[in-house]
């Protein structure tokens, strides 16, 4: 039992020694802190930046290409061309009919020249073009989505442990209440005024409650390393909490009950929203895709050829050409690709549709069943704490009888247990207000 005694002392030693250094946290620090260190942040953060760059990338299609291209051939097996011979004979001794290999490229030749290509018009391009800011919205409320993930864990995790800590300062203060008990019991039997099974009775209750004591500080220790954990801090830095006001915790979750719902609000709201304005882009992308494109062209370069290796670096000698023209590109038929790829389009604008309205239906639903178990866990934290209130005049009751002699260890051994019990109940309950708080704040988009 004082090996007990000992860890526990250690432990309240070592949690006063850890909140003299610790950092304070508010519950909106919390939120911030892990809106700029949560990996899972960063990555969103991150796939909104490399969304941008990816509709950055359609701008290219509209823009002019310009390619650049320089050629050296070594042609030392030259391709042949077969003429007949006679044909170049004009004293005609050369028999008709005599086939001769002629090369006509010279050994060395280069080349070098510029092309440029623009789309006039292409429908296509034309809707990718319009869509880039739906686009950025989409992935900008996938962000949110995770944002709004994350606030919601940390306002449960932040929530529980001030419940938690407010249940750990009870449980110590009991510790103390029955060591002074168990004290006064050992030196009323060492005098014959009580009986071992008195003292023997009280220990168990002061082992229990040590043993509590010391569970629900590993509990305490591994629930501020989850909370750690979901911020992106480093789970060893010392932290302590400052938004600790259970009655206003209470009274900003009863504020909530008669709040009006805004869709426009929620995050998965604005990214359905966000997914049918970007199908039906798709939808006018592929209508568009049956017009013909229009896109023009110029090409200029110079090229040169000889026997010898030098020559190709005297640039005068090179004879420049140019080419300009545009060209229509018609679609006629596709194996029906388009039609399809039409039919899918207007599917998904269908089925984007039926998700916004199974969205609502769905946070109508989980308002109203929040609403409903919010308001039964506020009524069973005022009944609790009304119960609190008799088991401490029970408690305070039975103390006293029993230091003016008229009453037994049984008596206040009971209603310290009847008292924990009742704790216990109320600490529940008022978990149950936070979680239906935080449930109820992220139906209505309240999380921020």
């Amino acid at each position: 039992m004082n090996r007990i005694y000992t860890a526990a002392a250690a432990m309240l030693l070592a949690g006063t020694t850890i909140a003299q250094q610790a950092t304070p946290l508010s519950l909106q620090e919390c939120m911030d802190y892990a809106m700029k260190h949560n990996y899972t942040i960063k990555n969103a953060q991150l796939d909104v930046l490399i969304q941008k760059a990816q509709v950055d990338q359609t701008k290219a299609a509209a823009m002019p290409h310009i390619n650049g291209k320089v050629d050296f051939n070594d042609f030392n097996i030259p391709q042949r061309s077969f003429v007949d011979a006679s044909s170049f004979d004009p004293s005609g001794t050369v028999p008709k009919g005599t086939i001769t290999p002629i090369a006509f490229t010279l050994p060395f030749a280069a080349s070098a020249g510029i092309t440029t290509s623009q789309t006039l018009f292409d429908g296509s391009v034309l809707v990718a073009l319009q869509a880039r800011k739906a686009i950025m919205e989409l992935a900008r409320q996938q962000s949110h989505v995770t944002e709004e993930n994350l606030r919601y864990n940390v306002f449960k995790s932040y929530n529980s442990l001030v419940v938690a800590y407010r249940q750990f300062e009870i449980v110590k203060s009991s510790l103390v209440v029955a060591r002074s008990l168990e004290h006064d019991i050992i030196i009323t039997n060492q005098t014959g005024m009580a009986e071992k099974i008195d003292v023997e009775r009280t220990s168990v209750q002061v082992n229990n409650l040590a043993t509590d004591s010391i569970r629900v500080s590993n509990i305490l220790s591994l629930s501020e390393q989850v909370l750690k954990y979901q911020i992106g801090m480093d789970i060893n830095t010392p932290i302590v909490l400052t938004d600790t006001s259970v009655a206003m915790r209470r009274a900003s979750a009863a504020s909530l009950i008669n709040e009006e719902e805004k869709y426009e609000r929620v995050p998965e709201f604005g990214l359905a929203v966000s997914a049918l304005r970007v199908n039906e882009y798709n939808v006018k992308r592929y209508k568009l895709s049956a017009i013909p494109t229009l896109s023009g062209f110029w090409a200029y370069g110079s090229n040169y050829g000889s026997t010898k290796v030098g020559d190709l670096f005297i640039f005068d000698k090179y004879w420049a050409s140019s080419t300009l023209g545009l060209s229509l590109n018609v679609p006629i038929f596709n194996g029906l690709v388009r039609v399809n790829q039409l039919k899918e389009a207007r599917l998904n604008v269908e089925k984007s549709r039926n998700n916004i309205d199974y969205l609502k239906q769905t946070l109508d639903f989980q308002s109203t069943s929040a609403r409903t178990t919010l308001k039964n866990a506020l009524l069973q934290v005022q009944s609790q704490q009304r119960n609190i209130d008799l088991s401490n005049d029970v408690l305070d009751l039975a103390r006293r009888k029993y230091k003016e002699g008229v009453g037994s260890n049984i008596e206040v051994t009971q209603a310290q247990t009847d008292q924990l019990r009742t704790l216990n109940t109320y600490f529940t309950a008022l978990l149950d207000v936070i979680n239906s708080e935080a449930d109820l704040r992220k139906a209505l988009g309240l999380l921020k």
